[in-house]
């Protein structure tokens, strides 16, 4: 028994070595259970209009309706991503998308942050209801009072009007007037002295 699986040995060795040499291909026997079938893949196809983000955008927020302001942001797309867009608001700069995990798994997306997907037709949708804030804060007027320190008012001086002021005048004395000569009069003597001058030497001069 041990000699003929020896000469089995020996001969499959031989049979290995001749194949190596003579480079043909040997099939060889499966020591253990090989499965049979296909592994299934899980592909999927878009149904639909869908909207695709911008790869230059890192991420873009989703809102619960069409606004940044009266709205909420209830989550994010990142760059790349796509899911279906259900229509457009009223205005027609906010698409509504499909959202799984918000209430109505619908969300509002901004439509320039995003490439609709070619040949879709949006309709057009209305806008949720604005969500009212739970409470209206309030300040207690006694609480506010305890850090707000009172004012004493500072009471100014009395005004006191200044004394009238006296303008001064100048009276000029009557008897200086009396005992001045006039001017007109002086002039007048000095032009004739002046004249006779003139008169009496043009008259020794002839």
């Amino acid at each position: 028994m041990r000699r003929c699986l020896k000469l089995m040995l020996f001969g499959w060795v031989a049979i290995r070595l001749a194949a190596i040499t003579l480079n043909i291909p040997v099939q060889s026997r499966a020591l253990a259970q090989q499965p049979t079938g296909s592994v299934l893949t899980v592909t999927g196809t878009s149904s639909g209009p869908f909207v695709t983000v911008y790869a230059d955008l890192s991420q873009v927020e989703l809102y619960a309706g069409p606004s940044t302001y009266l709205y909420p942001a209830v989550g994010v797309l990142l760059a790349g991503q796509s899911v279906p867009a259900l229509g457009r608001g009223s205005e027609p700069d906010w698409i509504q998308v499909f959202y799984p995990g918000v209430p109505g798994s619908k969300a509002w997306v901004y439509a320039p942050y995003v490439r609709i997907s070619p040949g879709a037709r949006l309709q057009t949708v209305e806008a949720p209801a604005t969500p009212t804030p739970f409470s209206t804060p309030t300040i207690d007027p006694t609480l506010a009072a305890a850090f707000i320190a009172p004012e004493t008012p500072t009471r100014l001086s009395t005004f006191t009007p200044p004394p009238d002021i006296i303008i001064p005048t100048f009276v000029e004395d009557a008897g200086d007037q009396a005992n001045r000569i006039p001017v007109g009069l002086v002039i007048f003597s000095l032009g004739f002295l002046g004249a006779m001058g003139v008169l009496i030497s043009f008259l020794r001069g002839r």
